[in-house]
């Protein structure tokens, strides 16, 4: 990415039982899904891209090998969903006009997707852009900066998706 005005954010921390095999360590037509996760993110971001990681951070961080990503460790992941938003939000650049969130399990979301979302904000830069689901609208989602502090004031199991589902709330959206 030319400018580093959209950051992406890959939520792949793991709010479950520490007990529990982590879907990190999951297979995608023969390639481990976190670093291809965060291969497709950096194919459209560069450097600008960071991934959260929770609970099993120390397990899971060998597998970024030399990818160009910064890490988050996010040590209140067992609070649910809102806490690794937080700490990726937290870790944004002072200059990021925008953040695109993804989860790490989403593997069929492609880089081409990516890229459609963001040429998409870039054309409104102040517009909430994402997918649709259903009736609504969920991650992979931009951000614009003017909603920051309500990424920061997610709270429990209130994922990003609870913020794109609010009344009144223009979501421009990119199948």
């Amino acid at each position: 990415m030319a400018n580093a005005e959209l950051q992406i954010i890959v939520l792949a921390a793991d709010a479950g039982s520490p007990d529990a095999p982590p879907w990190q360590d999951a297979f995608v037509n023969g390639l481990p899904l976190l670093p291809l996760m965060l291969g497709r993110a950096t194919a459209v971001a560069g450097h600008a891209v960071s991934v959260v990681l929770g609970a099993r951070a120390s397990e899971l961080a060998p597998a970024l090998g030399r990818l160009p990503v910064t890490l988050v460790v996010d040590r209140h992941w067992a609070e649910g969903a809102a806490a690794p938003v937080r700490a990726g939000v937290h870790a944004l650049a002072g200059s990021c006009g925008g953040a695109l969130l993804l989860h790490a399990s989403q593997s069929g979301v492609t880089s081409a997707v990516l890229q459609r979302l963001v040429d998409v904000w870039r054309r409104d830069p102040r517009a909430m852009v994402a997918a649709p689901c259903n009736a609504g609208h969920d991650l992979p989602a931009i951000f614009p900066r003017s909603e920051f502090p309500a990424l920061l004031a997610l709270r429990g199991d209130q994922g990003p998706q609870w913020l794109l589902r609010r009344p009144g709330i223009r979501v421009v959206s990119v199948p």
